[in-house]
């Protein structure tokens, strides 16, 4: 034993590498069978494995310039994490963007700005900015509600989210007075920080979900007296990422305190159907809402992605003739968000966000029907001139998920689905979520939506109008093919957008602010 230990001793340290090298080579070749690469090539095959985990961080950082990456390129991150920081989030030398590329965004501006005057709301507060249309009104709901800030968080669950990402981000619309979209994975202590809260279900129905595993209406209503920071409902049709789709949260990121809140087994991927069980066609869809709204007397309305137009124009139908439906439509886009998705659904599946709210607002605005719906836009529309845009399209409000994400620390790794986000936004992992300051990142994600409000209002008075709600499609130029260089939106997607009924930004002080009051006329 003692000349074995002699013999190990003299080994130097290349050698203990080489006698590595060695046992790993035959494992490659005499052991391993899944990896062709590393058969034919051992040891040196490795290497190939490496490279293609962390390229996607390489391209990012090295390769890639500041304009070209998708989703969000690194000029976008970088105004999202500067805004969310109070940092300065100026450019200088002119534009580094092609602005003659195709869907280039071009905002036609006044000859002479809106002028405020000392007492106007945006001269005290700069970032003040709600919504011009009060959710609910139409349909008379017991609890009408108007978002106080036209950007708001869009859903996403707890349990794709983390603990400490949610509590964060209701902390956060908190502070910047706006609402926070549950998604569909129910309500979580990590809600219940003192911001507005729309509750969103699904087809899985979580937290308001059976024995079952179908709707419970009893348990919707139990939800909602308990909870009063519950302003609306919002009943999932469908969502960018995989519309048709069910969604899957993997059994790796379901906990206790998970299945507890969504009413299902431990251990087991949850899979959520395509389908609804609460209804089957467009008429019990809309009996469902008017149910929903009359036994909790909020506003109810729906999300999806927009592909084939039959079963909505069955839905404005039936709107037209009866006055009832929804009381806002969330119209997601095809870009894809937060869920994971087979590449084949976020590639293909329904259409980008332009192309979808076009067609179903000329749709809705043909029967009448747009002045008793809030639209709400949700499709990478977090950076003011893109949500200028969607203002002169018809949109009241703008919902952001990656964007908000990325205020409060993600990096776009595009690992959500794997429960390793190295942000800890994403991931269920205890260590991981350890590096989120809830205190500090909800003031990050307040600071980004007082900056896109901020810079939305400027952009709204260099146009000539007091609140974005007031832009007209002929307001925005869009590049469209080299025949026709830009053309503004009403020529480009043959529409004109209805008025919104507006009287000014002091009026909706006076409705937030002044006794807690809703005035439902405009």
């Amino acid at each position: 034993m003692s000349s074995v230990l002699n013999f190990l001793g003299d080994i130097s340290w290349w050698q203990w590498i080489l006698i590595g090298l060695v046992l790993v080579a035959i494992r490659d070749v005499f052991i391993q069978k899944k990896h062709t690469i590393s058969h034919n090539f051992p040891i040196i095959g490795h290497l190939r494995y490496l490279m293609e985990n962390i390229g996607p961080e390489i391209r990012q950082y090295f390769v890639a310039n500041n304009r070209e990456e998708l989703p969000f390129n690194r000029i976008e991150r970088s105004w999202i994490y500067a805004s969310a920081k109070k940092e300065n989030n100026y450019e200088g030398f002119g534009t580094d963007r092609d602005i003659y590329s195709h869907q280039h965004i071009f905002i036609n501006n006044a000859m002479m700005p809106y002028k405020i005057d000392e007492n106007h709301p945006n001269s005290i507060d700069k970032t003040f900015l709600p919504c011009a249309k009060v959710i609910g009104a139409y349909n008379q709901r017991k609890k009408p509600y108007r978002p106080a800030s036209v950007i708001n968080v869009s859903a996403m669950s707890f349990g794709s989210l983390s603990a400490r990402a949610v509590e964060s981000m209701n902390k956060g619309v908190k502070i910047a007075g706006a609402y926070h979209n549950t998604g569909e994975g129910g309500l979580s202590p990590y809600h219940s920080n003192g911001g507005d809260v729309i509750f969103h279900f699904g087809t899985g129905y979580f937290g308001v979900r059976g024995d079952d595993g179908n709707f419970s209406m009893e348990k919707l209503i139990d939800l909602v007296n308990k909870n009063p920071f519950i302003k609306a409902i919002e009943v999932k049709l469908s969502q960018g990422a995989k519309p048709g789709k069910g969604g899957v949260l993997p059994a790796a990121k379901i906990t206790q305190e998970i299945s507890n809140i969504r009413h299902v087994p431990l251990g087991k991927d949850v899979l959520s159907p395509p389908n609804h069980s609460a209804f089957s066609n467009v008429q019990e869809l809309v009996d469902f809402i008017e149910d929903i709204a009359e036994k909790t007397g909020l506003p109810v309305g729906i999300k999806a992605a927009i592909g084939k137009l039959d079963q909505w124009k069955e839905l404005a139908a039936i709107m037209q003739k009866t006055g009832k439906g929804p009381d806002f439509i969330t119209v997601d886009g095809g870009e894809g968000g937060t869920g994971a998705a087979p590449p084949s659904f976020a590639d293909h599946v329904s259409l980008p966000w332009v192309y979808g709210f076009s067609d179903l607002y000329k749709m809705f605005k043909e029967r009448d029907l747009c002045e008793r719906i809030v639209f709400i836009g949700s499709g990478k529309l977090g950076f003011p001139a893109k949500a200028a845009m969607a203002f002169a399209m018809g949109a009241d409000c703008i919902n952001v998920a990656r964007e908000a994400m990325m205020s409060i620390g993600c990096i776009q790794a595009q690992v959500c689905h794997t429960n390793r986000c190295p942000s800890g936004i994403a991931t269920q992992s205890k260590w991981l979520q350890n590096g989120i300051d809830p205190t500090l990142k909800s003031e990050r994600l307040a600071q980004y939506f007082k900056t896109f409000r901020k810079e939305l209002v400027e952009i709204t008075h260099a146009a000539g109008y007091e609140h974005p709600c007031q832009f007209k499609m002929s307001d925005i130029d869009v590049n469209v093919d080299d025949q026709h260089l830009s053309k503004e939106l009403d020529r480009t997607y043959m529409y004109h957008k209805v008025p919104v009924p507006f009287t000014s930004m002091q009026d909706l002080k006076d409705c937030l602010y002044l006794g807690g009051k809703i005035n439902t006329k405009n």
